[in-house]
């Protein structure tokens, strides 16, 4: 596969670069044993199993119609890095699902380093990675958490009540950070 390809192989390969991108920032366990994307460096679901395509490509990101020159602007700085480092990509991928973990960590690093002239970009898209992972953003918190969200499962964050509302029966920092008005109603609402 190359970036000369056109259609569904296209949207293939800017998937499979932006899930290997996504992969190292939260590492996950891979798919299948074919998966290329997902580099298996860590137990359990990562920024691909949360979701991080999903919201990369959700329009309220605003990053979603320059991921296409984002995918392009890291198939040549892989191809940079791999010369300088004397690697061999593998052209049966796009060239940075090419490298493995720690070639695709060490080129992250050096991408959002200071000093690097497109840092801001690759923090950005490595933030969209952190937020897919560590808040579901692009879904309802209860429904992420009634589907297994890796991150939010990780994060220990407890499922909502039976009527989608969460309360909590003793205060979170161990004691009451003020006591209740005596005109509240039994919403939550001032009278």
């Amino acid at each position: 596969m190359t970036g000369n390809d056109t259609g569904g192989d296209l949207v293939t390969y800017r998937t499979l670069t932006l899930e290997a991108f996504a992969d190292t920032i939260v590492p996950g366990e891979k798919r299948g044993p074919d998966d290329r994307a997902v580099a298996g460096a860590a137990a359990g679901g990562g920024a691909v199993a949360a979701g991080a395509l999903e919201l990369m490509h959700w329009d309220a990101t605003g990053i979603s119609e320059g991921l296409d020159d984002l995918v392009q602007l890291l198939d040549a700085h892989t191809r940079t890095y791999a010369a300088e480092t004397g690697l061999m990509l593998d052209d049966g991928v796009p060239p940075f699902v090419a490298l493995d973990f720690e070639h695709r960590t060490a080129l992250v690093q050096r991408l959002t380093g200071p000093g690097h002239p497109e840092k801001e970009l690759w923090v950005m898209l490595a933030l969209f990675s952190n937020m897919a992972f560590d808040s579901a953003a692009h879904r309802h918190t209860a429904e992420a958490l009634a589907d297994g969200h890796p991150g939010l499962t990780a994060l220990g964050i407890t499922r909502p009540d039976a009527d989608g509302l969460w309360r909590f029966a003793k205060p979170g920092y161990g004691t009451a950070l003020a006591r209740v008005h005596p005109d509240t109603t039994p919403s939550g609402s001032p009278a």
